[in-house]
This record gives C-alpha cells, sequence and structure tokens, in this order.
C-alpha cells in the first residue's frame, strides 16, 4: 500500500509539472476531416509530425475523401509519399484502409477500438490517438517519447510494453486527464526528455528521475 501512495503522489507531482510545462500541448498533426486525421497519424509512424505536415500540405489537397485514395493507383500514391520513410508499405495500408471504410462502413470512420485497429496500417497508438483526437474519447496513447517519458520518471519500468506502460498511466491518472497527459508526455520526451541528449541539468523532474544524464 506504501508503494502505491508513494506512486500516486509522484504522479500527482509530474502532473503538475507538465501542466506548468506545457499547458497547451495538443495533437501537432495538421488535418481538418476525420479521413486527412487518420491518414495523417499512420503516415506520422516511425516519422516526425513536421516531415508529415509538410508532406500534408499538399496531399490533402490532392486527395479529399476515400474515394480518392481507393482510385488512384498504388504506384501514383507511392510516388506522392515517397519522401517519408516506409512509404510503399503506408501507400498500401492507406487504400486498403480507405476501401474497408467506404464499402463496409458506409464511408464512416468507427468509433471503435477493436474496428479501428483492424484497419490495415492501424494499431493501438494509432487507434488512441484517433479517438482521442477525433472523437475525445478519453484515451492514452503510449508511444516511444510516452514510453520513455514514463520509465523514466519512475511510473512504469523500462522493459514493460506499450500496453503494460498505457495501462500503468490510466490507472495513476483520471480519464479526465488522459487526453492532455498523452500530449503532455509526449511534448516533455519530445522537447525536453529527449532520447539521446535530455536537457537534465535545467529539468525541473529532475528529483523523480531515475536515469538523470549528468
Amino acid at each position: 500500500m506504501g508503494q502505491k501512495i508513494a506512486l500516486a503522489i509522484k504522479a500527482e507531482i509530474i502532473q503538475k509539472e507538465m501542466e506548468t510545462l506545457y499547458p497547451q500541448a495538443r495533437c501537432e498533426l495538421n488535418y481538418v476531416s476525420a479521413l486527412d486525421l487518420l491518414v495523417a497519424v499512420m503516415l506520422s509512424q516511425q516519422s516526425t509530425d513536421v516531415s508529415i505536415n509538410k508532406l500534408t500540405k499538399t496531399l490533402f489537397k490532392e486527395y479529399t475523401s476515400l474515394e480518392d485514395y481507393v482510385n488512384v493507383p498504388l504506384a501514383r500514391l507511392e510516388a506522392d509519399l515517397h519522401h517519408i520513410g516506409l512509404y510503399k508499405n503506408k501507400a498500401k495500408n492507406i487504400k486498403a484502409m480507405a476501401s474497408i471504410v467506404k464499402n463496409e462502413y458506409l464511408s464512416i470512420f468507427p468509433n471503435d477500438q477493436d474496428k479501428l485497429e483492424r484497419l490495415p496500417g492501424v494499431g493501438r497508438k494509432t487507434a488512441n490517438v484517433f479517438l482521442a483526437e477525433w472523437y475525445h474519447e478519453p484515451r492514452i496513447a503510449v508511444d516511444t517519447h510516452v514510453k520513455r517519458v514514463a520509465s523514466r520518471l519512475g511510473l512504469a519500468k523500462e522493459n514493460d510494453s506499450v500496453l503494460n506502460v498505457e495501462n500503468i498511466l490510466m490507472k495513476l491518472y483520471e480519464p479526465d486527464q488522459w487526453i492532455k497527459t498523452h500530449h503532455q508526455f509526449l511534448f516533455f520526451g519530445r522537447y525536453f526528455c529527449k532520447a539521446k541528449k535530455p536537457r537534465c541539468s535545467e529539468c525541473p523532474l529532475i528529483n523523480q528521475c531515475l536515469k538523470p544524464f549528468f
């Protein structure tokens, strides 16, 4: 019981500091429609949001509907995505996703975790981001940044799976905090507690950190 209380106190301290650092943390991918959002999140896998926003600035003008992705030749879509990593696989998955949503879900993006995860190229993190951002469903999407921050700050273990980290954070924070917690942990990992050059010397959470880099 003592460990649980200590962990809860630590989680609260971290949350308050994150709120001070990143009160306006939000999704940084640019989109207008649900289609834009899901495609952008699918494209962002192993790519930076900056590179995806640069790509989608023109891509979303050319592809404005599910039909556009369904009907475009695969080679053409691959050519439009070739500046980002894994572009061939992403092009194939986006076409397949668009076809399923159009034909099986009557062009309505499902508000359902399992249905989303059954779409080609949509894993748990992508589904969580989409549900939180478009449908405002309470979710904590765990990517490499969130996982790293949770581990370094002692909320999770370094060898915990992504799903374990997600479950741990959901138990430590209230559902109405989940979406913002995801974005704040992501911002902290992306801009402050970086993988290779964390800003430990100026970190306000250094007393909570298990692996300071000095």
